[in-house]
């Protein structure tokens, strides 16, 4: 067995959940339920009130919570000197570089013991930091907060700024004087989360979320007016589209972007007639995406119009933006993806993948000439922060890598003068020559090479006797980046091999590796997953019973299906808010997020063929009974993405189908949604939480 059993020795009696059959027909195939109880029937309601869920569920992940405490109570010392050392590696008092707009420049700062992030700014070339918003102010007394930014007006006189209380991610919206401090009396409640200022500093947009949170309609509010007279803009009718407003650094357009994971669609709002309907860009069709940016009399469209399966870039005049009057300015070329762009008086800048790792392109808009920004090491991560006026030659950028503290850049386009900003500080100390990064490739089932990124301390021994953190994630077409984590030291420098699997269903290797991890071919993400554990064995970076696999949310599911598919090559298993009742939630459109998401999993109440490339490898309708690890399953109560009964209903399956295997624990955040815990402090907790785990696991206590 790969599992550890004596790490879990003299356990309590574990929660055992009560068994309330519900069956469930589809396209002539009948399914049986055991725990769809545990679906609060006021669900939505409960996510604004938490003390209104029914008791019987309460008391059941009360249970959960004691069971996982008994299980791990003997790690909450190692879980304080975890979270003592990765403390120890944050600046506490940090505050960003400014940002210049206008007469001021703007950023955020910690103080010492602060949880929460401090809006400032100074006058625009240094002087006195002036502080706007204080978030450990607004937070406290609060058992959950999360701001949702500050975004000042034209006239730098007020500012939009959001929080949530809950973790239900319905966000409050209010309206601060930047001078005094104070608050107006403008309350605009269940947005998703920021507004876009019109020009004359006295009215903004924003989306509002639909009682299935939903950002479903965009409305603008006039600054003294109650939220019951603000006008409806936009409304989208299809539930499978997203919804997001912003503006232009030209404060000529305001952008409504409807989406969901395949398919786009622009309406613009002049800034000249806030009253006017938005105007339709390019009508949306199945497949093709687009995002623009405003470039002067041009707008530059990034698509993948034509078949541009790694995206092209294409301009259109601003007075005639449609399809129609698109002419392409930089040209397809399989193999670079191009990621995202920004337009300024002078100059076009697009962040670009080849071969695995990141660049920026600068192009000169009136020669057409153009140069890149590009780093040297194995593995890396790159950032585009741009800038926030449309002036400029001045753009910033980040650098880092698993072994280089994060660096921040401004960069002058036109002098190709690279002016470092900042370096991430250690305080408790950090030398990159004690660590090793390296890519390593690792062949997949079909002949595919899969990237995974390592770190691991220079005087680690590679006999296979390290233990290894493998994580993966891949879904959406969302990269893991090989950046710095001050974490992941922790595991490194208790001879861990801290290992990220760069797995199909994400694009690293371009839109190909996406499309092939997505739909029919999803089971491609969790082999290459499976793939990257034999290697780094074969390797001798490690062994079977030394590898803990994590993920979180897309990446929970990818736990849940590599548990059931190969269960005896991972040690421990750690899934963060998992996504693993897959086939009930694609099965339920009313859930926030099922309608957008078909396009990504596919829709198996329309299609029988759909409906059975899901319940081949939905993780909680192929458990059986079978040698799993222990199990780490974290949730929270007011997730609305992936929802707390996903991760209850699984343990309770596993528990009751493999009671011989395991254990599996459950942890539920009983005040908090997908992201945890808001507090920075409080985040390192649960990671320490985490990793406590998985050391125990792999015998390293």
């Amino acid at each position: 067995m790969a599992y550890n059993r004596k790490a879990f020795s003299n356990l309590p009696q574990a929660p055992v959940a009560a068994r309330k059959p519900q069956t469930d027909t589809r396209h002539g195939l009948t399914r049986t339920d055991d725990y769809a109880w545990f679906r609060a029937d006021n669900w939505q309601a409960m996510f604004k009130d938490t003390s209104i869920l029914d008791p019987q569920i309460r008391s059941h992940l009360e249970a959960e919570n004691a069971y996982m405490e008994a299980a791990l109570g003997d790690t909450a010392e190692l879980q304080k000197q975890l979270f003592a050392e990765m403390k120890g590696r944050i600046k506490e008092d940090d505050s960003s570089v400014p940002v210049k707009d206008g007469p001021y420049a703007y950023g955020t700062l910690f103080v010492t013991g602060g949880e929460q992030p401090h809006y400032f700014r100074t006058p625009r070339d240094g002087g006195e930091r002036h502080v706007m918003l204080d978030g450990d102010k607004e937070a406290a007394g609060k058992d959950y907060f999360r701001l949702g930014g500050l975004g000042q007006n034209s006239d730098h006189s007020h500012g939009i700024w959001g929080y949530d209380d809950k973790g239900s991610e319905y966000f409050t919206l209010r309206v601060r004087n930047l001078e005094t401090g104070d608050d107006l009396a403008d309350v605009v409640e269940n947005t998703s989360g920021g507004g876009v200022w019109a020009p004359d500093g006295k009215s903004f947009f924003y989306t509002l979320q639909d009682e299935n949170h939903r950002p479903s309609k965009v409305f603008h509010h006039i600054i003294g007016q109650p939220q019951s007279a603000d006008r409806l803009v936009y409304e989208e009718k299809d539930p499978g589209f997203f919804m997001g407003v912003g503006g232009s650094l030209l404060d000529d357009f305001i952008f409504i972007d409807i989406h969901d994971h395949e398919t786009s669609e622009y309406r613009l709002l002049s800034t000249k007639d806030l009253t006017a309907e938005p105007m339709l860009v390019a009508e949306r069709e199945e497949g093709v995406e687009y995002s623009m940016t405003e470039g002067g009399d041009v707008f530059y469209i990034l698509t993948n119009d034509d078949d541009a399966k790694d995206f092209k870039i294409v301009e259109a005049p601003v007075t005639a933006p449609g399809k129609e009057n698109w002419t392409e300015t930089v040209p397809h070329e399989p193999g670079r993806l191009i990621l995202s762009h920004a337009a300024y008086a002078r100059h076009l800048v697009w962040l670009e993948r080849r071969d695995g790792l990141p660049r920026i392109v600068v192009r000169e808009r009136a020669t057409g000439a153009e140069h890149a920004i590009a780093f040297d090491e194995e593995a890396y991560s790159l950032g585009l922060h741009g800038a926030a006026e449309y002036d400029t030659d001045v753009i910033r950028f980040s650098y880092s890598s698993m072994t280089t503290p994060s660096q921040l850049f401004d960069y002058n386009m036109a002098t190709r003068e690279r002016v470092l900003l900042k370096t991430q500080e250690v305080p408790s100390g950090h030398n990159p020559d004690d660590y090793v990064t390296r890519r390593v490739m690792a062949p997949a089932h079909d002949g595919e090479l899969v990237p995974v990124s390592l770190l691991y301390r220079k005087d680690t021994v590679l006999d296979g006797s390290a233990p290894c953190l493998l994580y993966g994630y891949g879904a959406y077409g969302v990269t893991i980046p090989a950046s710095f984590s001050t974490n992941a030291l922790s595991l490194a420098d208790r001879g861990f091999v801290y290992a990220i699997a760069h797995i199909r269903g994400g694009k690293d290797k371009g839109f190909a590796w996406y499309e092939d991890g997505k739909m029919e071919k999803k089971q491609n993400t969790f082999k290459d997953f499976i793939a990257a554990a034999d290697h780094l064995v074969k390797e001798g970076f490690t062994s079977f019973d030394n590898i803990i696999a994590e993920g979180g949310s897309a990446g929970g599911m990818l736990m849940g299906a590599i548990a059931n598919m190969a269960p005896e090559k991972f040690a421990g298993i750690i899934a963060a808010v998992p996504f693993v009742d897959v086939l009930n939630t694609m099965l339920d459109d009313t859930l926030p997020l099922t309608p957008p998401e078909w396009p990504e999993w596919g829709n198996p109440i329309e299609s029988e063929e759909e409906y059975n490339w899901i319940a081949a490898y939905s993780p909680y309708d192929n458990v059986a009974n079978k040698p799993y690890p222990p199990i780490l399953a974290i949730s929270g109560l007011t997730d609305p993405r992936v929802t707390y009964w996903e991760p209850t209903k699984w343990v309770a399956r596993l528990r009751a189908t493999a009671p011989e295997a395991g254990p599996y624990l459950l942890k539920t955040n009983m005040a908090a949604g997908h992201g945890g815990k808001s507090g920075r402090f409080q985040r390192l907790e649960e990671i320490a939480f985490e990793y406590a785990f998985a050391i125990k696991v792999a015998g390293k206590m």
